[in-house]
């Protein structure tokens, strides 16, 4: 498993290539923001046309890290659809392939600000839970809990790299809260040196770059050079 190790609130946390969370010592994966569905309410309600495979590629992408992982728990962070009605409208197989995914496991939806947690699937719905000295929700609050893990940003951050600008899904983290990349394919992003991000997280924040090889750098506050 390639993924980089890091700690956050004295836990012992794996960031993934995919921007998938694994926090081994519960057994847990993390992720945030699948938006299944997406390219069908960009279909059905206008928008920019995304090819039709997103939701597959998504699942095929957490089916692997269920596997590399051998997670028993999983927390989705919410946005899991990209809107409320979707859960109902996937294609058959991949509805087929996200309930065998499910299978065994211990599942945990949280309320996203794109659905309110597709209840008419397994596992248990929540607005948040606490595990530990973390507590998960979708949306960071101003006034952050210490230990507070969420989604709902997408964030990336740029690295410069033998003189190219290297743009990547990131997770960026300081010394009370976490903020996972989008899961889903095809999600965009907001840059880690956006006002909102800078306004959430310290001085001293940390990203952690997604791809084959995930990249721990300070927190990029600035737009790079162009």
């Amino acid at each position: 498993m390639n993924a980089l190790e890091f700690s956050f609130r004295s836990e012992t946390l794996n960031a993934l290539p995919s921007g998938a969370l694994f926090w081994p010592a519960q057994e847990l994966l993390v992720v945030s923001d699948l938006h299944f569905g997406k390219s069908a309410r960009a279909a059905r309600f206008g928008g920019a046309q995304l090819p039709p495979y997103e939701t597959t590629e998504t699942l095929t992408r957490l089916a692997n890290d269920l596997a590399t992982t051998k997670a028993r728990r999983v927390i989705c962070l919410g946005d899991s659809f990209d809107a409320p009605i979707l859960q109902s409208a996937l294609p058959e197989a991949d509805l087929l392939t996200l309930t065998t995914l499910q299978a065994g496991l211990d599942w945990t939806w949280i309320e996203g600000n794109h659905d309110p947690g597709p209840v008419q699937l397994g596992g248990t719905h929540r607005r948040s839970i606490a595990i530990g000295a973390l507590q998960f929700r979708h949306i960071a609050d101003p006034i952050p809990t210490p230990g507070e893990v969420t989604g709902h940003y997408h964030p990336k951050a740029t690295l410069s790299l033998r003189g190219r600008a290297l743009t990547r899904p990131c997770f960026l983290f300081d010394d009370k809260r976490l903020i996972l990349p989008a899961y889903g394919a095809f999600t965009g992003g907001l840059h880690s040196h956006d006002p909102t991000l800078k306004c959430l997280m310290a001085a001293n924040a940390q990203a952690i770059l997604t791809g084959p090889k995930p990249c721990k750098i300070p927190m990029p506050g600035r737009a790079p050079l162009s």
